[in-house]
């Protein structure tokens, strides 16, 4: 399969390039060209992604790239606008003039958080700029391709310790600084997705006609708290370093987005399907850290095994 991938500089586009390489030619663009295997290209311009796309010829395209950064999108809603929505607009155009699929990546962000946990068919109500930004791209792929494969992720875990602005890639960045504790919210819950398992699970998906929108996180049901815990004690620093739990309040002034309470996410229409691929969350995050930082967190964990 030739699959041409827009906005792939990110930890998923890594994890995607990882896991599709061997079996399929792929075409990865980016604004920040950082990997040797990236090419530039911004899908906001229109001409450029058309005639980018035009002279691969893919047999699908995926539009993976956005601004994830909550607070960056309430300060510059146009700007979000513009690369969360109307890229995908010019995605969905170029694949329908192709007659190709369209994949787009979206997030357990779009919910409000109004329930403990929310399945594929359940009606989104964004809350801030971001979630607002990339629920309106679920409506353009729905609406206008008839192909397509929307898949919502969680809290994404992925890219390695280059990637620092993620929840555990900074907690790594805090412990490596030798630190005794560490306060995480114990107010907000979601469900982690580490970004190989979902590259291989919809490697699988998009060999197959099941066209449609699809939740596709880790299993199980878990906090930020929770997370940190389970990270702690991989890392074998749990006589070492206190999880002090406290509210959202303690970081409001550093992360004054609205945020869902509730993030989390069941693959119910992959379980129907019988293709729900990903791992247990605790599972999902000790591959994590043995593939992406055994080495890196030798200087202050020294009794980590992978």
């Amino acid at each position: 399969m030739r699959a041409f991938i827009a906005g792939a500089g990110g930890m998923l586009g890594e994890a995607l390039h990882k896991v599709l390489k061997s079996k399929n030619k792929l075409f990865c663009t980016d604004i920040d060209v950082n990997e040797p295997w990236l090419k530039y290209g911004d899908f906001r311009d229109f001409g450029e992604y058309e005639r980018m796309v035009s002279a691969f010829k893919p047999d699908i395209l995926m539009h993976v790239g956005a601004y994830t950064d909550l607070e960056y999108c309430e300060r510059h809603p146009e700007e979000t606008y513009r690369t969360n929505t109307l890229s995908v607009e010019h995605a969905a155009t170029i694949a329908n003039a192709h007659g190709i699929p369209l994949v787009y990546i979206s997030t357990a962000g779009i919910f409000d958080g109004s329930k403990e946990v929310f399945d594929d068919w359940d009606k989104p109500n964004p809350l801030g700029v971001y979630a607002r930004s990339k629920y309106q791209g679920e409506l353009v792929v729905q609406t206008r391709v008839a192909k397509h494969f929307i898949f919502r992720a969680g809290w994404m875990m992925g890219g390695g310790p280059a990637k620092d602005k993620k929840f555990i890639n900074k907690l790594v960045k805090q412990l490596e600084t030798g630190v005794d504790k560490i306060h995480v919210v114990d107010d907000l819950f979601g469900t982690p997705t580490y970004t190989v398992d979902f590259a291989r699970n919809l490697e699988a998906m998009i060999n197959t006609p099941y066209y449609g929108l699809y939740n596709m996180v880790c299993g199980g049901e878990t906090s930020r708290l929770e997370v940190a815990q389970e990270l702690v004690k991989l890392l074998n620093l749990e006589n070492k370093v206190a999880v002090i739990p406290v509210s959202s309040g303690y970081f409001a002034t550093e992360y004054f987005a609205p945020r869902p309470p509730s993030e989390r996410l069941v693959n119910y229409r992959l379980n129907l399907r019988g293709m729900n691929l990903m791992q247990d969350w605790r599972a999902g995050l000790k591959d994590y850290l043995a593939n992406y930082f055994t080495d890196h967190v030798k200087s202050f964990a020294p009794d980590y095994r992978p």
